[in-house]
């Protein structure tokens, strides 16, 4: 089969040779050409043919015009050999077609998948449908070993089979032995005098592997990764001091069995500079004294190349504020070689004046244009303004419906006053699948799964299903969240829920706590971080009484009734300046929300706080904390209403005790929760060891306290259970996954400790 397509493809280059003979080997005396006739078509349509022709019936024909005819019809590629004939005044335009893909098949690929391979071979012109050649197989076989490059697979062979079928079709088949692949086994920083070789290797997201390297394939060398480590490592030269560092050359190496890369960087440090001073030029707006408040290098400092760019940014968004859309601001360094001293001057031209002609969204496949629109804080058709268009990303980006979002401005041909903003998005999947569980002795094994979608066909509404399986909690809910409810961006949020619910006991018992309830709730945005809710919702609970029911439960209900109906306000207040709510590692979070019960059988004040904070110690640590506070009271002379009681202990408070087993228990011994509750969790997290600077997949330890009180007990440090442990946090294709084992710290006779615990979906 192999030899036949070479017929083909030397068929082909002869009859192409031939072109440059066709005037010797086949000349006719000029005619006028009476009618012209096609043979050989297939699947090509006779126009194709006739409209690549230079000449029509009627025309004048000659040699010059045949040869172009011909040179004409190949070109096309759609053909492998073609010839004409000249029957009287009739030409015969004989052609063969070459064959077409009918089928591309991949057998031995398990590095990608198939539509991927498939897609890549499309873009170098072989897809089913397509007229085939030998030289199309030949760049569909580099194109292949080129992808498995990527991937480090040196080792890598491609044979291609040619299956012909019928109606001059073919189908191809790739088979692929893949090898293993190369990994890299030495990395080398040649030239380095200020700082050790193993501390420039630990900055670099290639390394030489661990026992983590199945999954994050930093010993699997990548162009594109090593590029990004050595910007990576100008980066950290030029940051501490080092203005002339450079990078002279990179070798890779692999070895002549393809299975180990050494890696070889020589760099050429210079001297470390201190800044000597910082002066202005140029044209400021006189608002020289604004703009030096902006300045961030720092004069008797080492030269730090963050802080000169941070400036000239500074400088050109202040700019333009103004409405400066092409302002120019350079730092030129004027250095000092026998001192070893560096001073910037920093020179600004603010150009001309702009404003916004139009906004255009790209990259938007599923979210509708008006989501993204309404994020929008610079209008078109009023003047550039660099902070609204920063706010502009950055709430579109907090929307968290896509990978990446990206502005850009575009000169407007021909208006010289007008840019365009081009705004670019990548989509990512908006639906999530959350599971939790936790082991206990009194539980077993506990599970809750809610299914999300935060971007409704696309819509930005957000609906979801949570349900909880627990043996002593129930829990099924579904929410509906309408961020625009008005077109000012007031939010409204509807929720239908029915929790079934007991004390933790060993023992067990048919007795029950249901509540069912339908909420609404409205959301007023009177910031960019803040946003007020106030609603109201009916609720119905109702005690079941049965076997080993709490005592306070029973006189509770003896009291007021078995089923109580209310009618709970709720207003609440929340700020969130983090700069992911997935894996946060710097910004706060905060959140106050009141409840209260005046219409109805149940009277009472239910209020909660929480806090949180993330810094960043350095590129790999992060220090988190958490805050919880809950205070009820009952009004009108009532108590608090037992089933608004607040309960603490495992999962989302303190880890390594039985999820809501911590505080006041009643006098049969089951736990009661209370109507004030303290949590407080601090953590400190990490890259997992052997995972690089992979953020996806860390690890932390952590310290928890906390507990619950009763209405008429006091909130004493004394009390407070406390617990330490160690997890592993990972952001999996359905969710952030957490895994904790804690140990108590501080516990009490009668606590109940669980620890071990996972989760996925949340913090803390």
């Amino acid at each position: 089969m192999k030899k036949q397509i070479k017929r083909f493809r030397v068929r082909t280059v002869a009859a192409m040779v031939a072109l440059a003979f066709v005037a010797n080997a086949w000349a006719v005396d000029p005619f006028t050409v009476r009618d012209i006739r096609v043979e050989g078509l297939q699947r090509v349509e006779p126009g194709t043919v006739f409209a690549s022709l230079p000449f029509r019936i009627g025309d004048q024909y000659n040699d010059e015009k045949g040869t172009a005819a011909i040179r004409a019809l190949f070109g096309l590629g759609l053909f492998k050999d073609v010839h004409l004939e000249v029957n009287g005044d009739v030409l015969v335009v004989i052609v063969e077609e070459r064959p077409t893909v009918a089928d591309v098949d991949f057998v031995g690929s398990h590095e990608f998948d198939k539509d991927a391979l498939k897609k890549a071979l499309r873009e170098i012109g072989l897809a089913e449908g397509r007229p085939y050649d030998q030289g199309l197989a030949d760049r569909a076989e580099q194109e292949l070993k080129r992808q498995y490059i990527n991937k480090s697979l040196y080792g890598a062979e491609v044979v291609t089979t040619v299956t012909p079928i019928e109606r001059n079709r073919v189908n191809l088949t790739f088979t692929v032995t893949e090898g293993e692949p190369a990994r890299i086994k030495e990395i080398h920083v040649v030239g380095n005098k200020a700082f050790s070789e193993s501390t420039l290797r630990g900055l670099f997201d290639l390394d030489t592997g661990g026992f983590l390297s199945w999954y994050t394939k930093s010993d699997r060398y990548a162009r594109a990764k090593l590029n990004a480590d050595l910007e990576t490592l100008r980066s950290y030269y030029l940051s501490r001091g080092y203005l002339e560092f450079r990078v002279d050359s990179t070798q890779v190496a692999i070895s002549p069995n393809k299975q180990d890369i050494t890696i070889t960087i020589n760099v050429t440090e210079g001297e470390r500079y201190v800044v000597s001073g910082v002066k202005l030029e140029g044209n400021y707006l006189g608002k020289e004294d604004e703009f030096k408040s902006l300045v961030k290098i720092k004069p008797g400092e080492p030269y730090n190349a963050d802080q000169v760019a941070e400036t000239t940014k500074a400088f050109t968004d202040y700019f333009g504020k103004f409405g400066y859309a092409f302002a120019n601001v350079e730092a030129r360094p004027e250095i000092d070689h026998a001192n070893n001293r560096v001073e910037f001057v920093l020179a600004a031209e603010p150009s001309r004046r702009a404003y916004v002609r139009r906004v255009n969204i790209a990259g938007n496949n599923r979210t509708r244009d008006e989501v993204i629109r309404r994020e929008f804080r610079q209008f078109e058709s009023s003047w550039y303004d660099a902070d609204k268009i920063k706010l502009s990303r950055d709430r579109i980006d907090r929307l968290g419906y896509f990978k990446e979002v990206n502005i850009e401005t575009g000169d407007v041909p021909g208006a010289p006053d007008q840019v365009d903003l081009n705004l670019t998005v990548i989509e990512k999947p908006t639906g999530s699948l959350q599971l939790g569980a936790g082991f206990s002795s009194a539980e077993k094994l506990a599970l809750s799964f809610s299914i999300k979608q935060e971007n409704a066909f696309g819509t930005g509404n957000y609906l979801g299903v949570e349900v909880n399986t627990s043996k002593y909690n129930r829990t099924l809910v579904f929410n509906s969240v309408n961020p625009y409810f008005t077109p000012d961006g007031v939010s409204r949020t509807l929720d239908l829920y029915y929790r079934a619910s007991k004390p933790y006991e060993d023992q067990g018992g048919n007795y029950e706590l249901d509540t069912t309830g339908a909420g609404l709730r409205f959301g007023i945005p009177f910031s960019e971080l803040d946003t007020v809710y106030f609603g109201g919702s009916l609720e119905r609970t109702t005690i079941k009484p049965g076997t080993n029911i709490p005592a306070a439960y029973l006189a509770y209900a003896q009291q007021f009734g078995y089923t109580s109906n209310a009618v709970p306000l709720s207003i609440g207040w929340s700020r969130d300046s983090r700069d992911s709510a997935i894996a946060p590692t710097s910004g706060r979070y905060q959140r106050v929300a009141g409840e209260l019960g005046v219409i109805g059988d149940a009277r009472y004040f239910r209020g909660n706080f929480q806090a949180q904070q993330f810094v960043p110690l350095n590129k790999q640590f992060t220090l988190a904390f958490n805050g919880e506070l809950g205070w009820g009271k009952g009004l009108s002379g009532r108590p608090f209403p037992v089933f608004k009681n607040f309960y603490s202990g495992g999962l989302g408070s303190v880890r390594g005790f039985d999820q809501g087993t911590l505080g006041p228990k009643d006098v049969t011994g089951s736990v009661i929760g209370g109507p004030k509750k303290i949590t407080l969790n601090s953590e400190i997290i990490t890259p997992f060891p052997g995972a690089g600077n992979d953020r996806s997949l860390r690890m932390f330890g952590f310290f928890d306290i906390g507990n619950v009180y009763g209405e008429n007990e006091k909130m004493t440090v004394s009390t407070l259970r406390s617990s330490v442990g160690v997890g592993l946090s990972w952001i999996s294709p359905i969710g952030p996954l957490r895994l904790a084992a804690a140990v108590p710290v501080r516990k009490f006779a009668g606590d109940r400790i669980q620890k071990l615990q996972f989760q996925i979906g949340t913090s803390f």
